[in-house]
C-alpha cells in the first residue's frame, strides 16, 4: 500500500497500563484512505484504547502510530487538524441548545460570522437535527446526541472520522439512521472511518474490511465476507420438543460436527464439511427425537470470532473493561 493510500498506520502500537496487563499488545493496522474500517471485539479487548492513541488522547507506550501521515506522539497537532472524533461519552452541555454548540465548536474552528452559520445549519440538517436546534441538549434522546456529537465531529471537514462505539444504547431506528449517515460520508465525501464496535451486524453492514481484537491483540483482518468464507461450514440448530430429550439431542448432533454456542434449549453443532442438513434429520429421525424446531445458519462474524478465539463475542469481559476504563482516565488526567 502506497504511504499516500494510508490514512491511518500503526506499527506494533501498544499501551500499557501500570495496575494491569497490556490493554493493547502490539497490534500492526493500515486503513486505506476512503475506507470503512470495523475494529471489532468485546468490552474490555483494547478498541477504545487503540483509538485512544489514535486520537493523541493517550500517549503508546511502545510502537508507532500514523494519522492521516502524521506521527500521533510526535505530530498531534496535526494529527488533530486532520481528524474527527465522537467516542463513547459524548461532551455535551445539557444546558445549552444544539444550535449553541455548534456556534461554539464553528468559532473554536475559526469559522465564525454567514460562514459558522451556513456550516452550522448544513450540518444540522446532514444528521436531521434542524427542528430540535434551539432545544436544550438534556432534553435530547440517546439518538439525539449521538447525531448532534456526529455533527460537531464534522465541523472542520475532516478526511478521517473516530466513531468509538457510535450507537451503543441506541433504539434501532437511531441506529439505521447513524449508519445511514456513515455510509453517505463515505461514499459522498470520502471520509475514512475508523469504527470501534461490539456489534456484529454494525460491523458486517458499514465495513469495508474488519479487524477483530481480542485481549489486547488483532487476532483476525479482512473484508466480512471473507472471514465469513474461512468459517465456511454452516451450524445447525435443534430444539426438541420436549425438554427431556435435550441431552439426546446433543449428542446426536456431536456425530455431524464440533458443538457450538446456541440457544439453552437447543443443541448445535457445526456442521463437518460434506454433511448436509438432510443428515441430520434423518439421524434424529432413526432415534425417534421429535423436534420443535431445526435451523440452518451460515456463517457469521460471530461463528469467526468464535473460531479465532475460542469464545462469543457477546456478553464479554464487562467488568475487566470497567476497570480498564477507569485507569485510562486516572493516566490521562496525570498526562
Amino acid at each position: 500500500m502506497a504511504e499516500r493510500e494510508k490514512a491511518i498506520e500503526a506499527i506494533g502500537l501498544v499501551r500499557e497500563f501500570k495496575k494491569g496487563p497490556r490493554a493493547v499488545d502490539g497490534i500492526d493496522l493500515e486503513v486505506k484512505a476512503g475506507e470503512v474500517y470495523g475494529f471489532l471485539g468485546p468490552n474490555g479487548a483494547g478498541k477504545s484504547t487503540t483509538v485512544h492513541m489514535l486520537t493523541t488522547l493517550l500517549p503508546p507506550t511502545d510502537g508507532v502510530a500514523r494519522v492521516a501521515g502524521y506521527d500521533v506522539v510526535k505530530e498531534g497537532p496535526a494529527v488533530r487538524g486532520a481528524i474527527g472524533a465522537a467516542l463513547q461519552e459524548a461532551a455535551l452541555d445539557p444546558y445549552l441548545t444544539a444550535r449553541e454548540h455548534m456556534k461554539l465548536q464553528t468559532a473554536m474552528h475559526g469559522l465564525r460570522g454567514a460562514d459558522g452559520r451556513e456550516r452550522t445549519e448544513a450540518l444540522l440538517e446532514r444528521v436531521g437535527l434542524v427542528s430540535a436546534a434551539d432545544r436544550r441538549v438534556g432534553g435530547f434522546s440517546g439518538g439525539m446526541k449521538r447525531r448532534l456529537d456526529l455533527a460537531l465531529a464534522l465541523v472542520h471537514g475532516p478526511r478521517i472520522l473516530f466513531l468509538d462505539e457510535p450507537t451503543t444504547g441506541l433504539d434501532p431506528q437511531s441506529r439505521s439512521a447513524l449508519w445511514e449517515e456513515v455510509q453517505r460520508l463515505a461514499a459522498d465525501r470520502g471520509v475514512t472511518v475508523f469504527l470501534t464496535t461490539q456489534y456484529l451486524e454494525e460491523a458486517d453492514v458499514l465495513a469495508d474490511r474488519v479487524g477483530i481484537i481480542d485481549n489486547g491483540r488483532l487476532v483476525a483482518e479482512g473484508t466480512p465476507e471473507a472471514l465469513k468464507d474461512e468459517i465456511g461450514r454452516p451450524s445447525v440448530e435443534a430444539t426438541p420438543c420436549a425438554a427431556g430429550e435435550l441431552e439426546r439431542t446433543k449428542a446426536v448432533l456431536g456425530r455431524f460436527g464440533e458443538n457450538v454456542a446456541g440457544s439453552p434449549k437447543a443443541g448445535a453443532v457445526r456442521l463437518e464439511a460434506g454433511l448436509q442438513l438432510a443428515d441430520v434429520v434423518r439421524a434424529l429421525d432413526s432415534e425417534g427425537i421429535e423436534i420443535q424446531d431445526l435451523q440452518l445458519h451460515a456463517p457469521t462474524l460471530d461463528d469467526v470470532f468464535l473460531a479465532k478465539t475460542g469464545r462469543s463475542l457477546e456478553g464479554a469481559a464487562e467488568v475487566e473493561a470497567a476497570e480498564q476504563e477507569a485507569e485510562e482516565e486516572k493516566e490521562a488526567l496525570v498526562a
